[in-house]
């Protein structure tokens, strides 16, 4: 294969794989989990592995780069078992392909294991799990397992006994923050002040989310040399209700006659196209930062999750926005 192939290959990689950690170094947010793994290599005692924590965080970037350091770049495949959400790993696949990798050694290379990483583990049958157990046991002389799941309680209590956990946390605004400038300065892509507060916020911890927000934004400039992200294009291409365009809502549900308001929320969904809950979280953040007391704000969150819960079963999406309407209004007694 040419180098401009390779190239051309790489650009046209979506950039939460283009921009994927080659090494531990490249892993933010994460420096105690990538220290002490770390430290389990250097002195070769790598135990089994159980990294669990919300999706974004770093789980599937960390032992990808793990895999890479041991057995090298070029190698490292050769090496590993990967199977994740898109795969079926019922007890079938485990008696017989993690069986099968994990059965034989690799005589030509230079570690004495491989590794098997198991990505939304939480999501395998009990009778998976139950007998993965017992081939994580039988065949520890020739192979690690790296367990990765979003929660921990999902997986049974033996498969847990067998590994060492490492809760991977929301990664902190700075590390995406840091992340974000390293991908912006090599894709030239400009964005104010306000966008990348705006990428920050609406990411949540989540570096994935982060990426494909940025990546989406691009595509909607003209010319993405010299024009810039603004803050309404980010949350435009997220789909959440703008800052502004909440405040002015909730201020009217507050200070006009309750048919006014009714009819400024029914304007915003028109002309945006938002459904009614997203703003009802948009609403509970911005009264998160009002001064209100402990009976008013629960009976508030109370009564709006209700609202939720009438909308998930399907209930008139008209009549649960006068009962949101209703419930703002009703709770500061307007």
């Amino acid at each position: 294969m040419s180098i401009s192939t390779t190239k051309s290959t790489t650009e046209n990689l979506p950039w939460i794989e283009k921009y994927r950690p080659e090494s531990l170094d490249d892993v933010y947010g994460q420096t105690n989990v990538v220290e002490t793994v770390r430290r389990f290599v250097t002195e070769g005692k790598l135990p089994h592995l159980l990294f669990y924590g919300p999706p974004g965080t770093g789980k599937t970037s960390t032992i990808l780069a793990l895999a890479k350091e041991i057995y090298g770049p070029k190698h490292y495949k050769n090496m590993i078992l990967e199977l994740n959400a898109s795969d079926d790993r019922g007890i079938d696949v485990v008696r017989n392909q993690i069986k099968d990798f994990a059965s034989t050694r690799q005589i030509f290379a230079q570690k004495s294991f491989k590794l098997i990483i198991l990505d939304e583990a939480d999501a395998m049958t009990s009778a998976a799990q139950n007998a993965l157990r017992r081939i994580i046991e039988k065949y520890t002389k020739t192979t690690r397992f790296c367990i990765l799941a979003n929660y921990s309680h999902k997986l049974t209590p033996a498969l847990l006994s067998r590994c060492t956990r490492f809760r991977f946390q929301p990664l902190p605004q700075d590390a995406i923050a840091k992340r974000m400038e390293n991908v912006l300065a090599r894709e030239h892509l400009k964005l104010t002040a306000d966008a990348k507060t705006a990428v920050l916020k609406l990411s949540r911890g989540d570096m994935r989310k982060a990426l494909n927000v940025l990546q989406a934004s691009q595509a909607t400039l003209k010319d993405p040399i010299n024009d810039e992200v603004t803050e309404d294009i980010i949350y435009e291409c997220v789909g959440s209700p703008k800052p502004k365009d909440l405040e002015y809502c909730l201020q009217t549900i507050l200070k006009d006659d309750r048919i006014t308001a009714l009819e400024t929320v029914r304007k915003l969904r028109t002309n945006t196209g938002l459904a009614l809950i997203d703003l009802i979280s948009g609403f509970i953040e911005i009264l998160q930062e009002y001064e209100l007391s402990e009976e008013v704000r629960s009976n508030i969150l109370i009564k709006l999750s209700d609202v939720e819960y009438a909308i998930s079963k399907g209930g008139n999406d008209k009549i649960q926005c006068g009962a949101v309407v209703s419930v703002i209004r009703s709770s500061f007694n307007v």
